[in-house]
Parts: C-alpha cells; sequence; structure tokens
C-alpha cells in the first residue's frame, strides 16, 4: 500500500541541518505515525512521501519555504523587563508568552540585560534547509474517527485532545 491522502503513515526519520547536525530523529522502534494529506507534518515532507511504501528509504531535502519559513527579524522583540515576571531568565530558554489575542505562542530569549528581554518568535527552523532520512515502516488506511480529527491515534485507538 503507497502513501496517499486519507492514509495512516509510520516513518522513521532523522532530521539534520547544516551539514549534518541532527536536531531530532524517531526513537528506535518508535516511528512517528501521520494522517498523510491533513497537514500533520511539514508540506516539503509530506509531497515527497507520496507514493512511497512500507520497506522503501528516501532522503528528502526541504527548503526553508516548504518547511518552517524564511526567518523573519520582525519576529524579535525587545521587552521590557518589568513585563515579565521576577526571576532569573537565561538565553536560550523558552518561554510562553500571550498575545494580544490572549494566546499564548512559545518564544526564546536571545538576550536579556537588565532593561530587556529579547523574544525570537520564528520557529526554531525557520530559515533552515532540512534533510530528513526516512525509512517507512507501514502504510495503512486511516480509520474514520482518525479522518474525522485529522490526526492518526494511538495503539488502542487511544488519545490526546
Amino acid at each position: 500500500m503507497q502513501i496517499a491522502s486519507k492514509r495512516a503513515a509510520a516513518i522513521d526519520y532523522k532530521l539534520t541541518i547544516d551539514g549534518g547536525i541532527v536536531v531530532d530523529a524517531s526513537e528506535k522502534g518508535q516511528p512517528l505515525w501521520y494522517l498523510h494529506g491533513a497537514g500533520n507534518i511539514i508540506p516539503g515532507l509530506e509531497r515527497e512521501l507520496e507514493g512511497l511504501q512500507k520497506g522503501d528509504t528516501k532522503k528528502v531535502v526541504v527548503p526553508p519555504d516548504q518547511g518552517y519559513g524564511s526567518y523573519d527579524q520582525g519576529k524579535v522583540h525587545a521587552v521590557p523587563r518589568s513585563q515579565f515576571p521576577h526571576g532569573d531568565f537565561s538565553v536560550g530558554e523558552t518561554v510562553i508568552a500571550t498575545a494580544p489575542d490572549g494566546t499564548e505562542v512559545p518564544a526564546r530569549i536571545t538576550a536579556a540585560d537588565t532593561k530587556t528581554i529579547t523574544l525570537d518568535f520564528n520557529h526554531e527552523l525557520a530559515g533552515k534547509t532540512l534533510t530528513f532520512e526516512i525509512a517507512v515502516q507501514d502504510v495503512r488506511d486511516a480509520t474514520k474517527d482518525e479522518l474525522k480529527h485529522g490526526h492518526i491515534h494511538g495503539p488502542g485507538d487511544h488519545h490526546h485532545h
């Protein structure tokens, strides 16, 4: 069975950037399950997996515009330290900020001094070319419930919402 829209696919993967730096990988024996065609994975990877079947392997290179987007300097903001709760904040730490509309969004601290903390709201892989090494472990038709929810459910049809 081939990977196609409305099918569940399980892949083992290794993701590298910048000439081989490993930034993510599936755990041995724990492939990533996703619903093909539902936007569960980045567009450039999903497109390249179309038509593969169990046992296939593939190296996929995804440019930023098909991954996490270009790096946007406009998403970097210096915020007065007074807007933060008291405490220590370290460069590299991820914090959850509340947007004007009330939604919570993650941001990385990229600089901090006595007056301001600089937050970067770009995805940490924005602007990066992503290289995936893929091994397809399984492909099956998605269940009606998975199609309704737009994602794959775990063993025994367990899921979290």
